[in-house]
């Protein structure tokens, strides 16, 4: 049986479903999956450990033989912990049928097959009785059902029916309650993750359409590691508030509900945004906590466990509000079965009902432009260089083509002064969101969208006129990778018979650079596990590189390195240029040397990304911002995702110049991609 799967393909900027083998399917979700992150998470291991010990003992101390149900096992490392404390019977459920076969494997392998049975079940699915799955209630619950946002993986309808069914009434539950927190702030470097702002084009204003500027925007949570948030881009208008707690060794409702916290505005602001996030407390006396609190709410910021299954999570009101220090406000919490969201009242509540919906967009521009295209519509240094550039290039006579997704290039051509501006907008969506911008501005006549594909282009949609300016950010919805956008190229390449002899292409080139990295913390997403807790997981450790080596250890992978602090350990290094004045080759181009390490550390992989030339002198990076510093501080674009080669084995260099980078690298032009192959020699 075959199943299909979407494959950014960079020829066409589609998202092509490609038929690949049935296993091809869990073996990405297996190699993109957590679990290794999740093993390395220490204090998170402890914790649960600790907790399970507590539990295990208040039902010895009751006299009640101690029966296990583990939701969500794993790897069967909960489910281990509670054997080893002293659990009479475990009953590990896992409904991932890989996963569910590992920690079958994993149980068998640490001696724990008579006292832990393992259920390839959803909990919904599982029965109890003489003939069922379980055969009595468990008086001890212990689940890991949680995401970033504490509930969006289902925890509570999951709770709900295992109280109902399958565990004892009072039941002793780890973790035994998790609290919600946060903290109302006014931040223009989060708003602008949500708004469209005002934007300066050579001395005019271009306005968000109303229709933007009030809409309640993107429903889904913002989940980021907030830790790389520096405190001084936000200002508190409020303490960090508890929202709200859930005790789990009760019976959980997962019905919607809303709760409020009540404070005074500590100072005057703009509310904007609301920081949010949670803790687990592992026994009933909240003496074992674990906290998904960012690092600068630790008295000792170097104590911070750090994570990324779970992180923190960023909320963005409906509407901007100013606030007056002292006065009372109302931070309002909703929540239905999988998600919550927040809104602001400056009036005295007694009653809070829950709201009858969730935000959503109505606008359509949060469902064209993703959180980091907001940022980068509204980085004013990247407009800047874009608006240079095309100063810099177009006469009163230029015919303007634009070929980026939901970009505002061509308004800006149309304001610097071109005779007429086309733009390609395949997108339905992306053209009326688009179509706003011109409207709000009075501009609806300065840019003739086509909603047509590059290939289909004539010179009969262009009015007779020949291209004198090809113009493209680049920027495509569908691009993953850095090397994605190179659409753009094969754009240019479709509307070669329609540029005038002497066209201008913008970008002029584009140049894929690498450096090799050591990361701060990163690497605990690929790195073997071994053994955790004392426990041998090494199973899974196969499971995952056996899934990895499916194909996905042979790619980089895209990841926002702006949230992933990292060491350069060489030089940035430029190893493929693509010349947009010329069309797309026919024959692969290979790039292939070495780079000396400069830097003392562990190699953990390669970080890959591309700088556009747009013209003789100006340049934008979607991967480092600033000059690699003397110590090998990297400062990465926040607005684009980069690409990571990960190495398998890390491997320790002395920056003396003994050691070196070795690359090879493939354009394949039939395809777009870019194959990479990277080792660490020895001279």
């Amino acid at each position: 049986m075959k199943t299909f799967c979407g494959r950014a393909n960079p020829t066409t900027g589609a998202l092509d479903w490609v038929e690949e083998s049935e296993e091809y399917d869990y073996h990405q979700e297996i190699a993109r999956s957590c679990y290794a992150d999740m093993l390395h998470d220490r204090d998170r291991n402890e914790k649960y450990y600790e907790g399970i010990r507590a539990a295990v003992s208040r039902v010895k101390a009751r006299g009640e033989r101690v029966v296990v149900l583990d939701i969500g096992t794993g790897t069967g490392l909960l489910s281990m912990m509670a054997v080893t404390a002293g659990a009479d019977y475990c009953y590990a459920i896992e409904v991932f049928k890989p996963m569910a076969q590992a920690a079958t494997c994993i149980v068998e392998r640490n001696g724990f097959s008579d006292k832990i049975k393992v259920i390839n079940k959803h909990s919904t699915e599982v029965t109890v009785g003489p003939d069922g799955d379980m055969q009595e209630r468990a008086n001890i619950l212990v689940t890991e059902l949680f995401d970033t946002e504490l509930i969006g993986e289902g925890a509570l309808p999951s709770y709900e029916h295992a109280h109902m069914h399958l565990v004892q009434a009072g039941c002793e539950a780890v973790p035994h309650r998790a609290t919600i927190y946060a903290q109302l702030v006014e931040s223009d470097m989060l708003w602008k993750w949500s708004q469209l702002q005002p934007i300066d084009v050579d001395g005019n204003k271009l306005l968000p359409p109303p229709a933007v500027v009030k809409c309640a925007g993107a429903p889904s949570v913002c989940d980021i590691q907030l830790s790389q948030v520096p405190p001084e881009s936000f200002t508190p208008l409020g303490p960090i508030c508890t929202m709200f707690s859930v005790d789990f060794s009760k019976p959980v409702s997962s019905t919607a509900q809303s709760y409020t916290a009540q404070f005074k505005a500590q100072t005057n602001g703009r509310a904007q945004v609301v920081l949010s996030w949670w803790d687990i407390d592992m026994d009933p006396d909240g003496n074992i906590v674990c906290t998904m609190a960012p690092s600068w709410n630790y008295s000792d910021p170097r104590t911070y466990p750090w994570r990324d299954h779970w992180m923190q999570s960023v909320y963005f009101l409906p509407a901007e509000d100013n606030v007056s220090e002292g006065e009372e406000l109302n931070l309002v919490v909703s929540h239905d079965d999988y998600s919550l969201w927040y809104s602001l009242t400056q009036s005295e509540l007694n009653d809070v009902k829950v709201a009858k919906f969730r935000p959503c967009c109505t606008c359509q521009a949060h469902l064209v432009w993703t959180r980091p295209r907001f940022g980068e519509l509204n980085d004013e240094q990247r407009t800047e260089s874009y608006v240079n550039a095309l100063r810099s290039i177009l006469k009163p006579d230029s015919v303007c083509l634009s070929v980026s997704d939901g970009s505002l290039l061509p308004i800006f051509a149309h304001l610097l002064g071109s005779k007429k501006v086309f733009s390609l907008e395949n997108s339905g969506i992306a053209r009326q969101v688009i179509e706003q911008v011109l409207h709000a501005n009075s501009l609806k006549h300065g840019v003739q969208l086509l909603g047509i594909r590059p290939e289909q282009l004539s010179l009969a949609d262009l009015e007779g006129n020949q291209i004198s300016v090809l113009m493209g950010e680049p920027y495509f919805s569908t691009s993953l990778l850095p090397w994605h956008s190179l659409f753009f190229w094969y754009c240019r390449t479709a509307v070669a018979q329609l540029l005038h002899p002497n066209a201008t292409i913008l970008p002029r080139a584009a140049t894929l650079y690498i450096v090799a990295v050591e990361f701060q913390d990163l690497w605990r997403i690929r790195a073997p596990c071994g053994t955790c807790e004392g426990f041998d997981v090494s199973p899974m450790d196969d499971m995952i590189q056996q899934s990895l080596d499916y194909r996905e250890s042979w790619e980089a992978e895209p990841h926002p390195l702006w949230e992933y602090p990292c060491r350069a350990l060489t030089k940035p290094r430029p190893v493929l240029t693509f010349d947009f004045t010329q069309c797309v080759p026919d024959q692969p181009v290979n790039s292939d040397g070495t780079v000396p390490f400069t830097g003392r550390g562990r190699c953990h992989g390669v970080a890959l990304w591309m700088e556009y030339q747009l013209t003789e002198d100006i340049t934008v990076s979607s991967g480092l911002t600033k000059p690699v510093s003397e110590e090998g501080a990297c400062e990465w674009n926040p607005h684009r995702k980069q690409g990571v080669f990960f190495f398998r084995s890390t491997r320790e260099t002395s920056g003396d110049g003994r050691e070196d980078l070795t690359y090879n690298l493939t354009f394949q032009p039939h395809t777009g991609d870019i194959k990479m192959d990277f080792t660490i020699t020895e001279p």
